[in-house]
């Protein structure tokens, strides 16, 4: 279920639903592994407890095909639009040293993990990992500006440049790349980064919202699980906490829950039936409990019967 944009290449790395599929015929399919989901493991019988059946997989698929791959590309820590799912711990670092045994790239997409997302400026900072090639967006502007960049290592950057062999430089990029004003938007929020301590900011808030949720939802019958990283968090929704049975999706529970939420002033989304806060690094502990309690109300409405909230 991974994401990786819009384009036909980005769009065919990404996993089969419905960013993908009414697109299939235009695009190629790669090789995958698991994503380390580890509430619906469906690789091996561990269940919440296996932190290891991606990364076995990867080492097998190296093995086996490893000559054949140039680069893995991978979401690091947190996949946003498979569902906010969070890799277990050591799994990050562990791909890149398959990566560095198989002589492969490893491109980390952190466009959504990116500046101070996950409590570190990057996720991959969070293993000590540095990829060969990383992809960066939203964030980098501080959400102002439209504004990506794709940052390599020298080794990656060499094979591109020569000054007296044209035709060894890569040609392609877009015509509004570099945006000046965007740039400069850029500038400024790299500056208060460096002047004012975001980082420790968002991990305090992150810890607040961490016992907050476990407050609400540890035990709140229709929550399957809470998953967190810095201040990227997803509710999965269950019909069942027991069976982890799912909820039916002409039911639009996510959607449900959101648009009570929304009648309580907060703004939110869903990826399916996994509500999704993401709230701004600037948010303050008050606004952190009110966004948490409307989720926990409107959840509580909607399961007071089918009707509570109208569907889409």
């Amino acid at each position: 279920m991974a994401y990786h944009g819009d384009t036909s290449g980005a769009n065919s790395l990404g996993g089969p639903g419905p960013f993908r599929d009414p697109y299939e015929p235009l695009l190629f399919e790669p090789l995958r592994i698991p994503n380390g989901y580890r509430y619906r493991c469906r690789w091996c019988a561990s269940g919440p407890e296996c932190d290891s059946s991606c990364v076995n997989a990867l080492r097998d698929l190296f093995e086996a095909r490893g000559s054949e791959i140039a680069a893995l590309i991978i979401e690091p820590r947190v996949q946003g639009a498979a569902g906010m799912i969070v890799a277990p711990e050591g799994n990050l670092s562990s791909i890149r040293r398959l990566c560095d045994d198989h002589d492969v790239l490893l491109i980390a997409d952190e466009v959504a993990t990116g500046f101070g997302r996950t409590g570190e400026m990057f996720a991959c900072d969070l293993e000590g990992v540095v990829p060969d090639i990383m992809t960066l967006g939203k964030g980098i502007t501080g959400g102002y500006l439209p504004l990506s960049a794709t940052v390599t290592t020298e080794r990656v950057y060499d094979a591109f440049y020569d000054a007296s062999a044209r035709n060894k430089t890569l040609f392609h990029r877009h015509t509004f790349a570099g945006n000046p004003i965007c740039c400069a938007a850029a500038m400024a929020s790299l500056r208060i980064f460096e002047t004012e301590p975001v980082l420790e900011r968002v991990r305090r808030r992150a810890a607040f919202l961490g016992s907050l949720l476990n407050e609400l939802f540890a035990d709140h019958p229709r929550v399957g699980e809470i998953r967190q990283q810095g201040l990227m968090v997803g509710l999965e929704l269950v019909r069942d906490r027991v069976t982890r049975e799912s909820f039916p999706t002409a039911d639009a529970i996510g959607w449900r829950v959101c648009m009570a939420a929304r009648d309580r002033a907060v703004f939110i989304r869903p990826l399916g039936d996994v509500v999704v806060m993401m709230p701004p690094l600037s948010i303050e502990e008050d606004e952190l409990v009110q966004i948490a309690e409307a989720v926990r109300d409107g959840l509580d409405e909607v399961g007071r019967g089918p009707d509570a909230v109208d569907r889409p």
